[in-house]
C-alpha cells in the first residue's frame, strides 16, 4: 500500500513541476470497443529534481498497480464518500497503472489504461482517476493538494468530458458544469504559471478508418489517415478545456 502512496504522490508533483507532458492515448475498434490510456511523463521533473525527488528510494521502479485491488484496500475510507463519489470509482475498477521510475538515468513515466466494450461508456475518467488520486495522494501534504491544478477534493468538477462514435462520427465533448468554479481553479493557478509554462497536453486518437473530416485544422494526421494527435499547452488547456473538444467523421 506504501508503493501505490507514492505512485499518487508522485502524480501530484509532476503536476506542480515544471516540464510535466500529459497525454491520452484511445484506441477505437469499428464496434466501438477499444482501449483508453493516460500518459504522464515527468522524465524532464527528474532531471531538474537530481537526487531529491528519489532519495531513500529503490534505482529502478516497474510496478503495474491494479485498482480493483487499490479500492478493495482502500474500501473502508471509501465508505466514507459520498454515494456519487463512491460510483465514480467504481468505474475505475478495471483500469491499471504502470509505473516506471529510473533515478539513475532520470526517468519517470507513468501509464494509466483500460479497455472498454464501448467508447459512450467512458464518461469523464480523467475526473474519476482525479478522485482516486485524492485518496491516495492525501499524504502528500495539504500543502500539495491544495496546489494540485488536477485534484479536486472540494465540491464537484466543474466540467464533464464526454465521448461519442456513431455512424462512423467520432465525438470528444467538454461540457461546463459551474463556470464559477471553473474560474475559481483557474485563479489557484496563476502563482503556478511560470512554473508550467513548459507542461503540455496532448491527445492521440487512432481509428478504425481513415478520417475524412476532422473539426480542428490544428490536429496532425498519421501517413495512413486513420490517427492524428492535437497538442496544447497545459495552461491553455486548464483555461479552456473545451480546446481539446473534437469532431472526427470517418470514412464509409
Amino acid at each position: 500500500m506504501k508503493r501505490v502512496s507514492l505512485f499518487l504522490q508522485v502524480i501530484f508533483a509532476l503536476v506542480i513541476l515544471v516540464g510535466c507532458q500529459f497525454s491520452e492515448e484511445l484506441h477505437l475498434k469499428e464496434d466501438g470497443s477499444g482501449k483508453i490510456s493516460f500518459n504522464f511523463d515527468g522524465s524532464e521533473v527528474m532531471q531538474m529534481a537530481g537526487d531529491k525527488m528519489t532519495e531513500g528510494e529503490e534505482k529502478v521502479i516497474d510496478t503495474l498497480m491494479v485498482f480493483k485491488d487499490f479500492l478493495e484496500e482502500k474500501k473502508d475510507s471509501i465508505a466514507q464518500l459520498p454515494i456519487e463519489e463512491q460510483e465514480r470509482l467504481k468505474k475505475l475498477e478495471n483500469f491499471r497503472m504502470h509505473m516506471f521510475m529510473n533515478s539513475e538515468k532520470k526517468e519517470m513515466t507513468f501509464d494509466l489504461y483500460s479497455e472498454f466494450k464501448n467508447v459512450s461508456d467512458l464518461g469523464n475518467l480523467f475526473n474519476e482517476f482525479k478522485t482516486a488520486s485524492t485518496l491516495g495522494g492525501k499524504k502528500a501534504g495539504s500543502s500539495m493538494g491544495k496546489q494540485d491544478p488536477l485534484s479536486n477534493t472540494e465540491g464537484s468538477d466543474p466540467t464533464k468530458v464526454s465521448y461519442s462514435f456513431v455512424n462512423n462520427k467520432f465525438k470528444r465533448v467538454t461540457e461546463i458544469l459551474d463556470e464559477e468554479k471553473l474560474k475559481q481553479d483557474i485563479d489557484s493557478l496563476e502563482q503556478m504559471k511560470m512554473f508550467m509554462a513548459s507542461s503540455k497536453y496532448k491527445i492521440n486518437y487512432h481509428f478504425p478508418k481513415k478520417i475524412k473530416k476532422i473539426s480542428n485544422e490544428k490536429a496532425l494526421f498519421s501517413q495512413d489517415g486513420k490517427s492524428f494527435t492535437l497538442e496544447v499547452g497545459f495552461l491553455e488547456y486548464m483555461d479552456n478545456p473545451k480546446v481539446l473538444d473534437i469532431e472526427v467523421d470517418l470514412e464509409e
